[in-house]
């Protein structure tokens, strides 16, 4: 297939590989609920999953410690990824393995982000654990993921990934570390499992031409103080990396400003509308409008993105897992 011409955009390129498109129907993004992992309790924000869609992911490892002890771990967690992202026609347009934490700049289909995080960073952690014999979180809390603006922000973030080993100052040129996709765009060996088309497209029709600009536009910052393109997330929803119109045209009737209600608002809001004190709601009465009255507030905190559910569950004194199963029970939330 050939490279797709400048200035189709994101989702031009994405409706040419025969997948899925980035689409603008509110209809077509999807929002749902964080869940616990074994063994832990942590807030987990609500995750947005749109068909086509660009995340930048980072996953680090608990406490900030390794989570590669040899080069064969790195290798190991290439084949994975390979693997996974083929399984559920996902593309990866840019990576790097750092010591203790990893970079992914995917793109998914219609398989929201999360099965695929799932799958990647389960498999690697039980793997690497049997073979040192130990057990525990090799990861802390979970995958930080944020829904980009391809069209602005993918030279940028694939700038950012490649020099993360040369702002660590671990290499001082990015072509001198082995473990990122930066010699998938520069060198004429294949790398299968990573999509370069698109953002070299962004630079250059011809390929040999775009290979020049990328590393032109990458020595720009060496040497200098490199920013995160993540500072620029939206100031309303710091899950999406783009601007209040790209915000709101892809979540179309979901996306609203963040709430100035607090969690105390919300409280006393549910005691007038359900006619309960606070103290009966924070009680271990199992009463049904009690219940509801709780799945209430916990629910306009999640709409409203106020708080997550962990949060309200700690305001109540209750488990997260029951609080979520009242707020599918009495709202139909997913």
């Amino acid at each position: 297939m050939s490279p797709p011409v400048p200035g189709r955009g994101f989702a031009g390129f994405w409706h040419d590989c025969f997948i899925y498109r980035i689409t603008n129907q509110p209809d077509r993004l999807y929002i749902h609920p964080g869940t616990i992992s074994a063994g832990a309790r942590m807030p987990r924000p609500l995750r947005l999953h749109a068909p086509g869609a660009l995340y930048h992911v980072t996953l680090r490892g608990n406490h900030r410690q390794s989570i590669f002890f040899s080069h064969a771990d790195r290798q190991l967690l290439d084949e994975i990824v390979a693997e996974v992202i083929e399984r559920f026609r996902a593309r990866v347009h840019a990576y790097c393995w750092m010591t203790n934490h990893i970079h992914l700049l995917i793109q998914v289909s219609d398989v929201p982000l999360g099965r695929l995080m799932m799958r990647i960073a389960g498999r690697y952690a039980r793997t690497v654990q049997a073979q040192l014999h130990t057990t525990g979180h090799l990861f802390e809390k979970r995958y930080y993921p944020v829904l980009v603006d391809a069209n602005e922000y993918l030279l940028e973030l694939l700038r950012y990934i490649h020099l993360n080993p040369v702002r660590a100052r671990m290499v001082a040129l990015p072509c001198d570390y082995p473990w990122s996709s930066h010699h998938a765009y520069c060198s004429s060996i294949a790398h299968p499992w990573v999509t370069t088309d698109f953002a070299l497209s962004m630079l250059h029709r011809e390929r040999e031409h775009a290979v020049a600009a990328y590393q032109r536009f990458l020595s720009e910052e060496i040497g200098g103080v490199l920013c995160s393109p993540l500072l620029e997330c939206n100031s309303n929803d710091r899950r999406i990396l783009g601007s209040d119109d790209f915000a709101a045209k892809l979540l179309g009737a979901a996306w609203q400003p963040r709430s100035r209600k607090t969690i105390a608002d919300i409280v006393a809001e549910a005691c007038r509308k359900f006619d309960v004190d606070e103290s009966s709601l924070r009680s271990p009465s199992a009463n049904r409008e009690l219940t509801k009255a709780r799945a209430w507030v916990a629910h306009q905190a999640l709409t409203l993105r106020v708080a997550s559910l962990s949060a309200v569950a700690r305001v109540f004194q209750r488990r997260e897992s029951s609080l979520r199963e009242c707020v599918k029970r009495h709202f139909n939330y997913p």
